[in-house]
């Protein structure tokens, strides 16, 4: 038992020696961040995301045109700074919900009434087109989990070459929090005779505004 055991580690050491160094720049670290964003945008289109390019303040102008074409009438926010903005500019035909109480009390209607939900995001992986989600009291998971269309705003200065650069350039190892999301596209699922399949187990559609 103990060779065997002396043999694994030998293995798990000589692996641990051959391994890349993390702390080696990437092969996207020093692009500008016109190519970030168009790596982004690709890889997150090529697995069904939507993104557009604003500027920083036009996102809720976009909003006013976007939802009621798309026939988004209710809309939840959280209670940070894009719900106090939505609440300060309300949107002509659309309902602003905010997530401010426990899931209990309004699940049927979470569930059954929310066409849209808006988040913020701690940013962006240029690699895979994926974005980071910290949720947290002001934006609970769920808002980013239970609506049909989820619509993200990403901080253009926010969007990372890899996850490795994003974890360094954001201290992930001074604390991580209890929950962390990475999104790569809308829902989808093949469980059922691997037939893909959008929206099952999440939002049916992924919308990302750069701003900046």
């Amino acid at each position: 038992m103990n060779e065997a055991r002396d043999h694994i580690l030998k293995r798990l050491r000589t692996v641990r020696r051959e391994a890349p160094d993390t702390g080696a720049p990437s092969p996207a670290t020093g692009a500008d961040g016109e190519t970030l964003i168009a790596r982004f945008r690709a890889a997150l289109e090529a697995v069904r995301g939507e993104v557009h390019r604003l500027r920083d303040g036009d996102w809720v102008g976009w909003l006013a045109r976007e939802l009621p074409a798309r026939g988004v009438g209710n809309l939840l926010a959280g209670t940070g700074e894009i719900g106090h903005t939505l609440q300060a500019h309300p949107i002509p035909g659309v309902t602003l919900h905010r997530y401010d109480r426990p899931v209990e009390d309004w699940k049927d209607a979470l569930f059954d009434h929310i066409d849209a939900g808006i988040t913020g995001c701690r940013g962006a992986i240029a690699a895979t087109g994926s974005l980071i989600l910290w949720p947290g009291p002001e934006e609970p998971r769920l808002l980013s989990l239970v609506p049909p269309l989820h619509i993200v705003l990403l901080d253009a200065a926010n969007l990372h070459a890899d996850l490795a650069t994003a974890i360094r350039s954001q201290g992930w190892a001074q604390g991580l929090p209890t929950n962390a999301l990475l999104i790569t596209g809308p829902s989808k699922t093949a469980d059922i005779e691997q037939t893909l399949t959008w929206g099952i187990h999440g939002p049916r559609e992924l919308v990302v505004l750069i701003l900046g």
